[in-house]
């Protein structure tokens, strides 16, 4: 059925080929054919058209043109392609969850490599965090498909985007542009290049964005209880505003390039991006507390003593067993002190933060049945269900902060005509902190922020060049790259019942070693051969703890941790399970603390030219990447939880051909990938969890195409179909195979989520996406007016690893178009637009917090106006 699904998706899309064009380069001025891109995708300047790989690439003027800002704005015109600014509880639309064929990961944490690489000018950006890179001041970006383990390397299993900014020339120019739109949008961006003597040249790009957020805060209308300040509890920051998923940044990029038409060119850029603004806009979607004390807990089953194994209570606790801690905090604030105590619940119901000395906070127990109505509280339940996506009764954290820069010299030497040596040195540098009220209530029953420190080094070494008279095409070099970062989680639960303060510390070494090599045994048919080799070293230290003492409230260990249960007994922490001596809150153990990983990928194609214009090419082609640590741990382990590498063999065959004399462009490519050990996060009790969930067939085609009929008239558009599918899950009726591990656990489904099975889809992959865009110039006088229109239709897709029905995103409709005039030598120009015009709002992304009391997601900003005035010089 999947393989015949397959080859009919792939029938369809040669057979509508003309009426559902898909897209491709801008119009040639001179003779109203399309025009070429030179792309880089293998370490040498071609024609995209002469590339034996699935690329879509996009000059400037029509990423401008289609009011695309930003990398994830790539996702509706790029076929196969899911693109998300910001992923589960980041709180930042800087984070990128990228997913290229099925491939892709949607986490900010450090303990998670992506899967698909984002280089800016050929300089890999290790976190996804800042990876949704603004786009100034670019000359053209590149999404290659398929694994590029050969040339690109780490992390681009998936795939990889390649961001080009624009090198400064020999002339002065200036050009910018000024756009005002709803919420208060105002932007402005502008580039300078001066030449400063003869073969030196410099540029300065700057770019402004400040827009109110489109969800608002407001005051719960009822009356909202006794006040329990989420700054009583540990965060990266407090801060707090009316508005949510606004925006409020500025970067600069600068370059000085030399080039005199020697042998030998050097360009040294520095970036700089300073974001402080709101957090994204969050919705909760449901509320999950159970009826029942604590959400089903067995009473008078709490504590050392009761015949209650310790295994059995801390799966509980975690949620296995229907224990909710925002039915929990239910249970305390209602329930009179009688209750309380048949259920052995004194210490849980009671003061917060008691054990760890910070800021100790009062208990919850009998607040709403004892005689002072000052302190009662409101309980968790569907009144925080929102009724209107855009309207928020939320008022905790709210901020996003992220600074994030680097330098980078590339240096180039022709030693011949035909050999170059290129080196590119490159450091970057990323500060990160967030906070985020993920309970659309005035409590703090769920509060998260975060702060990310990373510093990365990376040296990149290529020899490229050509020889036999240019049948031989070679590209050889090595890669080092060195990663160090500290994180922090502030996680706050129910009031304070259970605060996670989560630290950790990463040092990542890479080396790679990587050649290729095309050969043209004649000009119809040539050969590619290309491999590399991987060796990547990785530390963690983690210091995860529990600085409420939940735990040890939960089993009645009053005692300090140290102290043992009676004459004879086990200490408290030795009981409750937390492994480092002397850290008695400590849920992170300390090995291991570090893992190898090496990998030698391959590669080898074909390509067939039966004609100048066309191109037949078949290849297979290796991905990996490489394991690491679970990190975010609600529970204490004995050993620190690990993850083992995944890797995919992907065999593709294609067409790319210019015909009628350039008015007409077709490529198609079809792809047939094995992905084995597939890294994805699952919710285990409150704890996102990354594990080797199991392996998948992704079967799928992309046509991308422009018709070009007439001067000034273009219709681009892509048709993407993608069959991605589990074929085997760990743990599923016992299964297990060699790319599991000890953290692979089945995912059952339940009331809220559908689970994961053999045969069911891969998270963030919709079958289709289709994209329509005409493109109609009109002379007026010397000017000229622009009519764009873009089409997207998507199809339905999982949002996350379960499949939790309420974050299913369904299938959307995107409608953007704009009118432009062009004065005359292009001088100035305005241009009015709207994006999203039949406000069709969808799930972004989301999580199931189900055993921390609600599912939440956030939605896609709705429809919007801009004006943009824009000049050159």
């Amino acid at each position: 059925m999947k393989l015949t699904k397959f080859a009919a998706g792939t029938a369809l899309a040669t057979m509508v080929v003309v009426s559902q064009p898909a897209f491709a380069q801008s119009t040639d001025e001179n003779n109203g054919g399309i025009a070429e891109i030179v792309v880089t995708a293998q370490k040498r300047a071609e024609n995209v058209q002469d590339v034996p790989i699935a690329i879509s690439a996009f000059t400037a003027d029509a990423l401008q043109e289609r009011s695309i800002g930003d990398v994830s704005g790539l996702s509706a015109i790029t076929p196969n392609v899911t693109l998300d600014a910001s992923t589960p509880f980041s709180g930042s639309s800087a984070v990128l969850g990228a997913s290229i064929r099925g491939i892709g990961s949607a986490d900010f944490a450090f303990n998670i490599d992506p899967a698909v690489g984002v280089y800016l000018d050929g300089v890999y950006l290790g976190r996804s965090i800042g990876a949704n890179q603004d786009l100034l001041d670019v000359e053209r970006i590149e999404v290659l498909k398929g694994p590029q383990g050969t040339l690109f390397g780490r992390n681009t299993i998936g795939g990889a985007i390649s961001i080009v900014t624009a090198t400064p020339g020999d002339e002065f120019h200036v050009k910018g542009d000024v756009t005002t739109g709803r919420y208060n949008r105002l932007q402005a961006r502008g580039l300078v290049e001066v030449p400063l003597s003869k073969g030196l040249s410099a540029s300065v790009a700057f770019g402004i964005m400040k827009r109110d957020g489109f969800q608002k805060r407001v005051s719960y209308p009822g009356d909202p209880g006794a006040n329990i300040s989420w700054t009583r509890f540990p965060a990266s920051g407090y801060s707090a505003s009316d508005r949510q998923g606004g925006d409020n940044a500025w970067n600069l990029r600068g370059k000085l390039h030399w080039n005199d038409g020697g042998a030998f060119r050097a360009t040294l850029t520095g970036d700089y991006t300073n974001i402080d603004q709101d957090s994204t806009a969050n919705t909760v979607l449901a509320v999950t507390p159970i009826p029942g004390p604590f959400g089903g807990l067995n009473p008078n089953d709490l504590g050392p003593g009761q015949g209650f194994p310790i295994q059995t209570a801390l799966d509980v606790v975690t949620g296995s067993s229907g224990f909710l801690f925002a039915g929990l905090y239910n249970f305390c604030i209602n329930a009179t002190p009688a209750q309380i105590a048949a259920r052995n619940a004194g210490n849980l119901c009671g003061p917060r933060s008691s054990i760890s000395g910070f800021n100790t906070l009062p208990g919850l127990g009998s607040v709403n049945v004892d005689a002072d109505p000052n302190n009662n509280l409101l309980p968790y339940d569907s009144r925080w269900v929102n009724t209107d996506k855009d309207v928020s009764y939320a008022d905790g954290n709210n901020f996003s902060k992220l600074k994030q820069g680097g330098v980078a010299l590339t240096l180039e030497y022709d030693v011949s005509p035909d050999v170059t040596v290129k080196s590119i040195s490159a450091f970057r540098k990323v500060d990160f902190k967030a906070g985020v009220d993920l309970d659309n209530s005035p409590l703090p029953i769920l509060q998260t922020s975060f702060i990310v420190k990373q510093d990365q080094w990376s040296q990149e070494l290529q020899i490229a060049g050509s020889a036999m008279d240019n049948k031989l095409h070679f590209a050889v070099g090595g890669y080092v790259f060195k990663e160090k970062g500290d994180l922090r989680d502030f996680v706050t639960f129910s009031a304070g019942l259970l605060q996670v303060d989560g630290p950790g510390k990463v040092d990542t070494t890479a080396y790679a070693g990587f050649g290729q090599i095309d050969y043209r045994f004649s000009d119809v048919i040539g050969i590619t051969l290309g491999g590399r080799y991987t060796k990547e070293d990785k530390k963690y230290n983690g210091f995860q703890s529990d600085i409420n003492g939940f735990n040890y409230k939960l089993f009645n260990c009053t005692p300090p941790a140290s102290q043992p249960l009676g004459p004879t007994g086990p200490t408290c922490q030795a009981l409750v399970g937390f492994p480092v001596a002397g850290e008695p809150f400590r849920y992170y153990p300390l090995q291991p603390d570090s893992q190898s990983f090496n990998n030698f990928s391959f590669k080898a194609g074909v390509d067939i030219h039966p004609s100048q214009d066309v191109m037949l090419y078949g290849s297979f082609s290796q991905g990996y990447k490489t394991g690491g640590w679970t990190t975010r741990l609600s529970n204490p382990l004995p050993v620190a939880p690990t993850f083992g590498e995944e890797k995919a063999d992907s065999f593709e065959v294609g067409v790319k051909s210019t015909l009628l004399d350039r008015h007409l462009q077709l490529n198609l490519a079809g792809f047939s990938t094995k992905y084995k050990g597939i890294q994805l996060n699952q919710q285990i009790g409150i704890s996102p969890t990354v594990a080797n969930l199991g392996d998948a067939r992704i079967n799928g085609m992309e046509l991308e195409a422009v018709i070009a009929p007439t001067q000034g008239f273009t219709i681009n558009g892509s048709i993407g179909y993608v069959d991605a599918h589990y074929t085997f899950i760990c743990g599923e009726a016992g299964a297990t195979r060699p790319s599991c591990n000890s953290n692979s656990a089945f995912v059952a489904p339940n009331p809220f989520q559908l689970g994961v099975k053999a045969g069911d889809d891969l998270p963030k992959a919709p079958s289709w996406k289709i994209n329509v865009s005409p493109r109609l110039e009109l002379p007026v006088g010397d000017g000229k007016v622009v009519l764009l229109a873009d089409w997207t239709h998507t199809t339905s897709m999982r949002n996350d690893t379960e499949g939790t029905i309420l974050l299913i995103r369904p299938a959307t409709d995107i409608v953007n178009a704009s009118i432009s005039y062009q004065a005359p030598e292009k001088r100035w120009n305005l241009t009015l637009g709207g994006t999203n015009l039949t406000n069709k709002r969808y799930l972004v992304t989301g999580q199931a917090q189900i055993a921390g009391g609600q599912i939440y997601g956030t939605y896609n900003r709705p429809v919007e106006w801009y004006a943009r005035l824009g000049f050159e010089f």
